[in-house]
Parts: structure tokens; C-alpha cells; sequence
């Protein structure tokens, strides 16, 4: 999984994280609360 753009759509109780590839297909959709946002990009690769 090569991610190199990352959208995010800020909300009050939620977050959308939207991940594309290089060629710009939708690797990851994502939905998530306010408390899982810090835990999920510290998971990911730098």
C-alpha cells in the first residue's frame, strides 16, 4: 500500500480520512472519531 495523498475532512464528532495511490485510485475510506485520529497516523508509515 503506497499512499501519497491524503485527504482529510474535518468535522465536529468525526473525521474522514481519504487515501489515494499515485495513480490516484482510492486506497483507503475511512471514518473516524476524534480519538483515533492521533492513534491511526502515528500507525502509519512515514
Amino acid at each position: 500500500m503506497n499512499i501519497t495523498t491524503i485527504g482529510i475532512d474535518l468535522a465536529k464528532s468525526c473525521i474522514q480520512v481519504h487515501c489515494v495511490d499515485v495513480h490516484g485510485k482510492r486506497i483507503l475510506n475511512k471514518k473516524l472519531k476524534r480519538e483515533q485520529v492521533v492513534p491511526f497516523f502515528s500507525n502509519r508509515p512515514a
